[in-house]
């Protein structure tokens, strides 16, 4: 969708990300490949290196044990270390993510690391949007500039595959497209 990109992969949480992913490649014996799709504030700064997390969200294409005790420390002293509770399920997510996803050159052996591409992570925001994700949003649109009908479209077409009340999620995605409206100088949607 977005190419080319240039990620934030020398900043010190980039390089804790590594460090991290290089630890569980060696803790789990991985002897083949496996993908890693990073969601969440993680790939918000891969995006534009203004975000801040402690958790990185992500999915692996292949069923893996994390250790509980996997924590590095970054080198500003933050910690970091992959959520045991994530799961894309609880999100609203296009059934094309994992497809579209852009791979990041973090540069570890076994684990293939990619990003929600920008669309999606917009959209995979929508159905929590609150605490940072109202801001992350913005960073995207901004850093992208993805306009409302491309989101507009992107969610319609995930909110097909949604169950459940999507009363909550479309009131979100109002907001989201005033955003993307008044970041992009759209004309609504």
């Amino acid at each position: 969708m977005v190419t080319p990109v240039e990620f934030a992969t020398h900043t010190d949480l980039a390089e804790g990300l590594r460090t991290l992913i290089r630890e569980l490649e060696k803790r789990t014996d991985l002897r083949e490949p496996i993908n890693m799709v990073i969601a969440g504030g993680m790939a918000i700064h891969l995006y534009t290196a203004a975000r801040v997390t402690t958790d990185v969200d992500a999915e692996f294409s292949k069923r893996i044990l994390l250790p509980a005790d996997l924590i590095v420390e970054t080198k500003n002293g933050e910690l970091l270390y992959l959520d045991p509770n994530y799961n894309s399920s609880f999100a609203l997510m296009h059934d094309d993510y994992l497809q579209d996803a852009v791979p990041v050159p973090i540069g570890t052996e076994f684990v293939h690391v990619f990003v929600l591409n920008p669309l999606d992570l917009i959209i995979s925001k929508i159905a929590r949007y609150s605490g940072p994700d109202a801001q992350d949003i913005a960073e995207i649109i901004s850093r992208f500039r993805i306009s409302a009908d491309e989101i507009q479209r992107r969610a319609e077409e995930a909110l097909g595959g949604y169950v459940g009340n999507t009363d909550y999620l479309r009131m979100n995605l109002r907001d989201v497209l005033a955003t993307a409206d008044r970041l992009t100088g759209g004309s609504g949607s």
